[in-house]
């Protein structure tokens, strides 16, 4: 992984120093909330319903296990003694006091971590593929380019107040694991038939209140260009973005009203104009980053047969909670955070600590964290994953349903975003319960569940193979769910089936759209392709039979 050199560690540092004095003056009363606000949120601080909320970044997902124990150590001194992990791999706080803050990011910055540029309108934490530099169908590891892009944006004084967030993702395989259709910017690896490495680049993708996938704006990008294309994007979003209504000023916005053709004639003509002095992506620079993401020091090992005449708990966990690794010998480990009756995505000191001593036992020291909400132990040898399951499972981390339903994505909800309109903790909670039957989960198969408690879609509710929105109907919280979204592979924004229904109802309702596919689908037909074959009108009639009041 990337380790910080002086000239990191001194902005690190510095950037801990300037914030605490911020903070003092604001406590102080010499900084108005007016005032403080833009300096918090570049420093990764909301103030959220109960308390203020820190955004930690965990560039493109890596940590080590320092960096895990440092992690465990914050949330049982400054907080309640657990994390919370997003879309966007990074940890959330949820009860930090703000006079604690300024420590919290000192002791960050001991570990090489920090929360610049986690909030704001500016470049956030540039997410990746999870399975970056060990998936069998990589083109080439997206996790130096990552870096790459994080330290050309951070701090970076032309884009550091842009007319609203921009998020970029980087994929290196054909499977896209990162989102990165609907991102502000998407960037695919590819390779040409000469071999030269470049990228595929969309731009304008993202949820929220008008989800867009994002639109190839180049088809071929060379790497040495990365930077100053990325720059061509950003100066003209920067020139033409809307800063009048929050709503409309994402890139997104931009790209529909000029239209596609236009904003790539935009984009062109500023990135050759600007060619000769722009940033170029030297081979030696790349090299360089490279050289923090080399291989590791596998063993020469063959592949085994784990699972054969082990215990059925241990199968099951096998089939669903790991994936196949470039390096003969070895598998990739997801760790579940969501065990039935737990918050998905949360994470106690505990687990932490555990899981950071189990990661240098097994799997190089470190820990990648994904953008579905749970984390992976990368480089696991194939004889000791019975013994990674036994202790995954000691530690309430081995619950062996990844890629099924109850595998869900959910943002904190109206349980502590201000701008929640209606909860999904205990909607979580109520579909675990209804779904508890690992059996039946697995009879259905893939199912993707997003769900989020407000149309800014921290949940991915849009890109969901079945999406539920919490809304708010004259004080009461009611569901809006949808069919058919996509993420991976095919990128496709889901139906809504019909009216919210509410609360207590979700979990029934979604037991009778799975029955729905469970009587139509084809043989072997994964959920997600029946909806595509057949539409939504079968599940639509199925759900609201027994709802007059929501119908």
């Amino acid at each position: 992984m990337y380790r910080y050199d002086e000239l990191d560690q001194a902005l690190v540092d510095e950037r801990v120093a300037e914030f605490r004095d911020q903070v003092r003056r604001h406590l102080a009363g010499e900084l108005s909330e007016e005032e403080f606000r833009p300096l918090r949120l570049r420093n990764g601080l909301y103030i959220q319903r109960h308390a203020p909320m820190l955004r930690i970044a965990i560039p493109y997902g890596l940590l080590s296990a320092q960096q895990l124990r440092a992690l465990a150590h914050i949330t049982r001194r400054y907080d309640r003694g657990y994390g919370h992990f997003t879309t966007r791999q990074n940890l959330q706080l949820n009860w930090p006091a703000l006079a604690d803050v300024p420590d919290i990011l000192a002791e960050l910055a001991r570990v090489q971590m920090h929360a610049i540029q986690t909030s704001g309108n500016c470049v956030r934490n540039v997410t990746a593929d999870h399975m970056a530099g060990i998936a069998p169908d990589e083109i080439d590891d997206p996790r130096p380019y990552c870096e790459i892009i994080r330290q050309w944006a951070t701090l970076h004084p032309e884009f550091t107040y842009l007319p609203r967030k921009f998020k970029i993702a980087v994929t290196g395989s054909a499977e896209d694991r990162a989102a990165s259709e609907v991102h502000d910017i998407g960037l695919q690896l590819r390779r040409a038939t000469g071999g030269e490495i470049g990228f595929t680049v969309r731009v304008g993708g993202g949820l929220g209140r008008a989800p867009v996938i994002g639109q190839v704006i180049r088809e071929w990008l060379p790497v040495t260009d990365l930077l100053a294309y990325l720059e061509a994007i950003l100066r003209i979003y920067n020139l033409h973005g809307r800063r009048d209504n929050i709503h409309k000023a994402r890139i997104k916005v931009l790209v529909k009203s000029l239209g596609i053709e236009r904003f790539r004639s935009e984009v062109e003509h500023e990135w050759q104009a600007g060619r000769a002095c722009a940033a170029q992506l030297s081979a030696s620079e790349l090299e360089r980053v490279r050289g923090f993401f080399r291989p590791q020091a596998y063993e020469s090992l063959s592949n085994i047969d784990v699972a054969s005449g082990r215990e059925p708990p241990f199968q099951a966990w096998y089939r669903y909670n790991t994936r196949p690794h470039r390096v003969p010998g070895y598998r990739a480990v997801l760790v579940s955070l969501k065990a039935h009756g737990a918050v998905p995505g949360d994470m106690t000191a505990g687990q932490m600590e555990a899981l950071a001593d189990l990661a240098e036992r097994v799997s190089f020291g470190l820990v990648r964290s994904t953008h579905t909400q749970n984390l992976l132990l990368a480089d696991v040898p194939q004889h000791r994953l019975h013994e990674v399951w036994q202790e995954l499972l000691s530690l309430g981390l081995a619950m062996p349903n990844i890629g099924t339903l109850t595998d869900m994505i959910a943002c904190p909800g109206l349980d502590f975003c201000s701008l929640a309109n209606a909860g999904t903790l205990s909607v979580a909670r109520q579909i675990q319960e209804r779904f508890d039957d690992l059996d039946y989960l697995y009879d259905l198969g893939e199912i993707e569940i997003k769900m989020s408690g407000c149309m800014n879609a921290c949940g991915h509710h849009h890109v969901g193979h079945i999406g539920i929105l919490g809304v708010d109907k004259h004080g009461e919280e009611w569901y809006q769910i949808s069919l058919g979204g996509s993420a991976n592979g095919f990128t496709a924004l889901g139906e809504v089936i019909g009216p919210s229904v509410p609360q207590p109802e979700v979990a029934i309702t979604l037991e009778r759209i799975v029955e729905t596919y469970r009587e139509l689908r084809e043989d072997g037909e994964r959920f997600i392709d029946t909806v595509r074959r057949i539409g939504i009108a079968p599940f639509r009639e199925r759900a609201y039979a027994l709802h007059p009041a929501a119908a």
